[in-house]
């Protein structure tokens, strides 16, 4: 684990790949019959890319408060976006693009200093000899013909060549791009040993020692990756929740269930406030630009966080449930805490268990002070701070945040009270 991932907050999920021609549900749309094989192929050839602008992406990012995006490299179409000498299939020779879109997307990121990530499926479902061997069971996702051989048809040399062409492109990502973290999918259809995840992880940090693993690398993972179901407790370690802006990663125009501002708003708050990042997906249409209706929502995600940034960036993870009824985060020397309040608070804020005294509170963003006082508290048992709750002019329209000064690093009771 590099020290920047805990502290990154937010980063960006692109799932940019041919899916996006006929608004598929990336490469699962074969694989579950929503379409049939065929059709899916045909979207290789209206794949143009006319549009793609990584500058523009990487302006909005960075714009929005992301410290790090991620691009899907490679989906389980086996459809490469780079210039591979590993041949499966690629959009430089497979379809009108006709170049490598990861490299600018690399070089976008880094000219405004946000970390590179690049997803990587394990899995090729139009690789021919990826369906020759079989995971022992049980199964996550129901294999089929794609995935699986068949009971008797296994072929263990065919599935070292294909480990061999993974291996390569992976080895390619490695050295021409050195991403900061390498985003696996795909591996639940394999066991650990059959993946041969210790030789993979060998040979990314051989050739990038900086680069980090997200959990579906199994034993090797650095941190957990949560999707689309918030936790309700902090996975152990390092981790973020991935999350798309409506139902679908990839571009589906058919899909017009978008979160509003204010639920992003809650996730990302309700994320950091255990410690973790949000990874917010975004599906640009086939021509490599971003529906408007997610630019938006990021921007107004990341207008919030312009206005609160003293509780997001250089913070842990706040009080435990209980003490503060809404998330909360910590500065890093662990003085200040910033309390995250969603409703519109009546007659006061209150923390529960704090043995600090208070020293300030105010309204971050706007840097209204605010009352306080302590009622009740016996013995080793402190009694409740109450803060006054702030004027109407005070209130963000999504989630107010008070910070508030303690007398020294945060000091909490967690006792069942006095028998």
């Amino acid at each position: 684990m590099q020290p920047w991932f805990p502290d990154a907050k937010l980063g960006v999920f692109i799932h940019y790949g041919v899916y996006a021609v006929g608004g598929a549900a990336e490469s699962w749309s074969f694989y579950t019959g929503e379409m049939t094989h065929e059709q899916y192929m045909e979207q290789l050839d209206g794949f143009t890319a006319s549009r793609y602008d990584p500058d523009a992406w990487a302006e909005l990012f960075a714009r929005v408060g992301a410290r790090y995006a991620v691009l899907t490299a490679r989906h389980h179409d086996g459809v490469a976006l780079w210039d591979t000498d590993h041949r499966n299939l690629d959009v430089v020779r497979d379809t009108p693009a006709g170049r490598d879109l990861v490299t600018g997307f690399v070089d976008a990121l880094r000219t405004r200093d946000l970390k590179v990530g690049l997803y990587y499926s394990h899995s090729d479902w139009n690789h021919p000899e990826y369906a020759t061997e079989r995971h022992p069971g049980p199964h996550i996702v129901p294999p089929n013909h794609y995935s699986h051989a068949e009971p008797g048809k296994e072929d263990p040399e065919a599935w070292a060549r294909y480990l061999a062409y993974r291996d390569g492109q992976v080895r390619e990502l490695v050295e021409r791009f050195r991403p900061d973290i390498l985003w696996f999918d795909g591996e639940w259809e394999r066991t650990e040993e059959q993946w041969r995840m210790d030789e993979l992880a060998e040979l990314i940090l051989a050739g990038n020692p900086d680069t980090i693993l997200n959990g579906r690398m199994l034993s090797h993972g650095d941190y957990a990756t949560p999707e689309q179901g918030a936790p309700l407790q902090a996975p152990d370690g390092p981790w973020e929740l991935c999350l798309t802006i409506n139902d679908s990663w990839s571009h589906r125009p058919q899909d017009r269930d978008f979160k509003s501002v204010r639920q992003l708003v809650r996730y990302f708050a309700e994320t950091i406030g255990m410690g973790g990042n949000l990874l917010l997906g975004a599906g640009p249409r086939e021509d490599g630009t971003i529906p408007e209706e997610q630019i938006e929502r990021m921007e107004g995600l990341g207008a919030w966080i312009a206005r609160h940034s003293d509780a997001v960036y250089a913070t842990v993870g706040g009080l435990p449930a209980g003490h503060h009824y809404g998330p909360s985060t910590l500065s890093a020397d662990r003085r200040t805490l910033y309390l995250m309040c969603f409703d519109t608070p009546r007659e006061t804020v209150s923390v529960r268990g704090l043995r600090n005294r208070v020293e300030r509170v105010t309204v971050l963003g706007t840097g209204a002070e605010l009352g306080h006082h302590v009622t009740g508290g016996l013995d080793a048992v402190p009694g409740v701070t109450w803060i006054d709750a702030p004027g109407e002019a005070d209130l963000d329209p999504y989630a107010t945040v008070l910070a508030v000064e303690l007398d020294g690093e945060l000091d909490l009771y967690r006792g069942a009270g006095r028998d």
